[in-house]
């Protein structure tokens, strides 16, 4: 099966680089393909703490602590006192109205 692909037209531009990156249609090519590279290098830094984190993790839990909890715990740390506040309450209130108390 061929899949009919129409591609347009490169623009003949004196703002072409090595990178392939062109000014088109008010699209500044170069600032873009900057943008897209930064992100793509902190993509990379992004996945490699991630990889830090769950090492972290694992050497936690093989020292006897449950990670469920600790992530609970890191997550209730990122949280501003009140905010968490209201969460404990309502949490209680939710517990009370089911019969977990």
């Amino acid at each position: 099966m061929t899949e009919n692909v129409t591609s347009l037209p490169v623009p003949n531009n004196s703002d072409n680089d090595e990178s392939g990156a062109t000014d088109v249609g008010g699209v500044a090519g170069q600032r873009l393909l900057s943008f897209l590279e930064r992100v793509e290098r902190l993509e990379e830094e992004k996945a490699a703490l991630m990889e830090d984190i769950k090492e972290v993790y694992a050497e936690a839990k093989g020292v006897g602590f449950d990670v469920k909890t600790l992530r609970k715990i890191v997550a209730l740390r990122k949280m501003d006192s009140e905010k968490r506040r209201e969460l404990d309450e309502l949490l209680e209130l939710y517990k009370s109205a089911v019969g977990m108390r």
